[in-house]
């Protein structure tokens, strides 16, 4: 599995690199067949609160599955991507079961 991280407007430091690439490698835990993750971080109106997004792009075979989380620091959004990414991976998996 490749992971992509792309930092918009500010350099994401080594520690938050490897915290994403630990919590995004949980996901082949889930669903297997994920060839890439990329993941995309940017400070949205660097002032306020909750203004740290993080979205989420899984290339499965034939799909793609998104996930976008805002919150108050990158770690927070990552850890939320990836539940839901998880419960996205869950629910296509059972699909292909059913056919």
């Amino acid at each position: 599995m490749e992971i992509r991280i792309k930092s918009i407007h500010f350099d994401a430091t080594e520690k938050l690199q490897a915290f994403i690439e630990k919590k995004v490698a949980k996901l082949e835990k889930t669903y297997e067949e994920v060839q890439a993750v990329e993941v995309q971080l940017k400070v949205v109106k660097p002032s306020s609160a909750m203004n740290k997004t993080a979205s989420l792009t899984v290339d499965i075979p034939g799909n793609k599955l998104f996930v976008e989380k805002t919150c108050d620091t990158f770690e927070e959004s990552i850890d939320l991507c990836v539940d839901a990414m998880k419960v996205q991976l869950s629910k296509y998996k059972e699909k292909l079961r059913e056919r």
